[in-house]
């Protein structure tokens, strides 16, 4: 059966407000929690972008639910190295609750050391070393790595988990999910496309989990949440690789004019109407999915915990069941 988790957008939400989420998020019933790993937001309206190990930290000393990152890049804003150390002690904070969620990534967070920013099939093989990297470290031996990308000198990592956290693997084509089959523990896509989840299983994901997330705007006037979404989340009608490409909020917000308050109100569930959130989030488990997280877009957060604990969350148990 389906799991149903929240989703912490750190691009939109400041650290305080994260955490209470979080407690809202478990208090309502939420299974687990998600939460996005940026350096910047996609614009400024979002306005927040705060550092997700920190939230980790904070978030496994106020909720019991599993987190796992969607997603973290680790190949170059931080070398694979650190981030296996970082991914050890989130670990070890959270009781084993940590799953590593990892891809090749967005120039916008990216670039700013400096670095180019590759072609998408060099940052799949970069993101392959990277977990080979990362695979060697969360052994506890000393590890020494002379690779394409990556090196890594007499490393070891004292301060792990008693198992190592998965690493869920993002991808939104064929060649991905057939990496993610290839090299992952779990497989990260953000539309219900059945097609992907079998392509991913047939290339060596076999019974392991699928994870999806989305974004929904709760609010007792349909037409205002379409604002409110037009508002602060435009980016993701972007069509095409332009989220991987563009390097800055400035270019996202430039290219978000493209995008009406229509098209998002075509692609966004938005407003209180129940089944359209029911069959929205319930969409991932027919298309296979193991865990689907939602993400409240806007002010409105103990109002929506309060409508997904008594309305959705139920109705999609209850959908669940009859599958």
């Amino acid at each position: 059966m389906t799991a149903y988790g929240y989703f912490l957008s750190s691009e939109e939400f400041g650290p305080h407000e994260l955490i209470d989420q979080a407690r809202m998020a478990e208090a309502a019933g939420f299974e687990a929690l998600a939460i996005s790993d940026h350096f910047h937001p996609w614009n400024d309206e979002q306005g927040q972008s705060s550092f997700v190990w920190s939230m980790i930290g904070a978030l496994s000393q106020v909720t019991s639910l599993p987190v796992t990152t969607l997603v973290t890049c680790p190949t170059v804003r931080m070398h694979p190295a650190i981030n296996a150390q970082a991914a050890a002690t989130a670990a070890v904070l959270t009781g084993g609750r940590f799953r590593f969620g990892i891809g090749t990534g967005e120039a916008l967070n990216e670039h700013i050391l400096g670095d180019a920013w590759p072609e998408a099939p060099e940052r799949m093989d970069m993101l392959e070393e990277a977990v080979e990297v990362i695979r060697k470290l969360f052994s506890g031996e000393q590890t020494t790595h002379h690779g394409e990308h990556y090196t890594v000198q007499n490393a070891r990592l004292y301060t792990r988990p008693d198992e190592p956290p998965p690493l869920y693997v993002s991808g939104f084509g064929p060649r991905a999910a057939a990496l993610a089959g290839r090299i992952g523990d779990g497989f990260v896509t953000m539309s219900p496309d059945a097609s992907l989840v079998e392509q991913f299983r047939r290339a060596g994901g076999g019974t392991k989990p699928v994870i999806g997330g989305l974004k929904v705007c709760w609010d007792i006037d349909r037409a205002r949440a379409a604002k409110t979404v037009h508002r602060l989340w435009p980016n993701d009608q972007l069509p095409g690789e332009l989220a991987q490409l563009l390097p800055t909020p400035e270019h996202f917000q430039q290219a978000s004019t493209l995008v009406t308050e229509d098209m998002v109100r075509q692609a966004v569930v938005c407003g209180d109407a129940v089944d359209d959130h029911v069959d929205s989030v319930g969409a991932y488990g027919d298309a296979g999915f193991d865990e689907v997280y939602v993400n409240q877009i806007g002010p409105d957060q103990k109002q929506f915990f309060d409508f997904y604990r008594t309305e959705v969350l139920p109705g999609l148990r209850a959908r669940a069941a009859t599958r």
